[in-house]
This record gives C-alpha cells, sequence and structure tokens, in this order.
C-alpha cells in the first residue's frame, strides 16, 4: 500500500467536511440523538452512545449541548426525530460507495444522494448492491510517528484487536465492532492520540483508480461528504498519493 491510499486515509488528507467546527457539531449531535433514541441515554449501559459522547469531548462539545442531545433521544426534550439510512452505489471506474445518513426527511436527502452521484459520474443503487462488500470493525488510525510499533501492537491486540496493520505513514488498527473501546482506551493508555477511532465499514476488496476516473471519485466522494445528511462515506477505491495531491493543488 506504500503510495497509496484507502478512502479513510483521502478523507484525513482532504480535510474534507470535518474541518468545520460546525459541520462536526451538526454531526455528532445527529448521532448523539440516534443513539440515545435506539439504546437509552445511560451511556454506561450504551456503548454506542459512550463513544460518541467521547468524539463529542474530543471537539470540545459543551457539555449542554451533549446534555440536550441526549435528552432528545430519549424523548426527555422536544425536538427533530432523525432516521438512520444507509445508500449505495458505484463512483467512476465502477467503485463501490456506502453513504451512511442521518436524516428528518428520507425523501428530500436520497434526492439530493442520487443527485450528487449523477453529478460525478456514479449511479444510485438498490438496497445491497454493493453493502455485502463491506463488513463492520473498529478502525483506529495512529501516525507512525506518535508510537513504538510493538508497544502499539501488544496493546491493541490485548485489547481485543484482530490486526495492525501498515499503511504508509500510519498504522490501521482493525477490530471486531465490542472491542473497538476497549482497544481505543488502551491505545490512549500509552499516551497516544489516534488520528481516527471510530466504527467503519471496511471493504474485503479495493479498486485502484487513476488519471480523470481517480480526480472524478475524488470530487463525487468529497460532495458526499459535505451534504449536510451525511454520516460517513465509505468506499473501496485505491488512489495513489500523487492523485491526491494534484486534486489538493
Amino acid at each position: 500500500m506504500s503510495g497509496h491510499s484507502k478512502w479513510h486515509t483521502i478523507k484525513h488528507k482532504k480535510g474534507a467536511a470535518d474541518a468545520k467546527r460546525g459541520r462536526i457539531f451538526t454531526r455528532i449531535i445527529k448521532e448523539l440523538t440516534v443513539a440515545a433514541r435506539n439504546g437509552g441515554g445511560d451511556p454506561d449501559m450504551n456503548p454506542r452512545l459512550r463513544t460518541i459522547i467521547a468524539d463529542a469531548k474530543q471537539v470540545n462539545m459543551p457539555a449542554d449541548n451533549i446534555k440536550r442531545a441526549i435528552r432528545r433521544g430519549t424523548g426527555e426534550e422536544a425536538g427533530v426525530t432523525y432516521d438512520e439510512v444507509t445508500y449505495e452505489g458505484y463512483g467512476p471506474g465502477g467503485v463501490a460507495i456506502l453513504v451512511e445518513t442521518l436524516t428528518d426527511n428520507r425523501n428530500r436527502t436520497v434526492g439530493e444522494i442520487r443527485h450528487t452521484f449523477g453529478k460525478y459520474g456514479g449511479n444510485l443503487g438498490e438496497a445491497n448492491s454493493v453493502g455485502w462488500m463491506f463488513e463492520k470493525k473498529g478502525l483506529v488510525i495512529v501516525a507512525k510517528d506518535k508510537a513504538a510499533e510493538d508497544a502499539l501492537m501488544n496493546a491493541a491486540l490485548d485489547a481485543g484487536a484482530d490486526d495492525m496493520k501498515d499503511d504508509g505513514s500510519a498504522w490501521e488498527i482493525v477490530s471486531p465492532p465490542d472491542a473497538h473501546p476497549a482497544v481505543v482506551e488502551a491505545i490512549k493508555a500509552l499516551g497516544v492520540e489516534p488520528e481516527t477511532a471510530q466504527i467503519a465499514m471496511l471493504p474485503q476488496n479495493y479498486i485502484k483508480l487513476e488519471g480523470k476516473a481517480a480526480q472524478q471519485m475524488l470530487k463525487l466522494m468529497e460532495a458526499l461528504e459535505e451534504y449536510d445528511d451525511t454520516k460517513n462515506v465509505w468506499s473501496n477505491v485505491d488512489i495513489d498519493e500523487k492523485e491526491i495531491e494534484a486534486s489538493l493543488a
């Protein structure tokens, strides 16, 4: 993979939608509300909520914002109800794309997602057209200059991680979703702050794109990321570093 980047790495390099704090807050508030609605408002009894609260604190979200979002999810405060909807489709070169959304209007969201796919050379697919290519996993990315390989690997594996891979300038640690919180805590206990720590949809195989198709794919994925209802975008695309640099120029 040296010189190449998978989509979760590309997102970090491009600093897409999440570079704007307001957008981060909006997304996390939606996630807190949905997690509390589905699993209750007690983070000790709701691992998903606990993880999102940690994300909120990481970006310095005020405690009052966190509490209000949770109370809306449990019905203790009035507010908008969000649904989790995942859309599946294809990008340039036939790459697979999953778009996870949090929406209060499914008709609006599917229309916008379909329009965005079409604008950048992709097309929206049917349910499970590409979803079967992905697995839900805990994903932690740690910059290589932040931790010693052996110490990081031992801590992660002891906490329940499946594997640690070399992804160029970073270590990529993959775990079962239920082991993810423990893995993150074990890494932080080393004094290491991850670049990324999230539940991810990881593809079984990757498709490499070059030239015009790669540039079009980067534009499509960034447009999907920037849509207000988007929670996460996942793909099985693999693009050379030089292509990413060209898109940033």
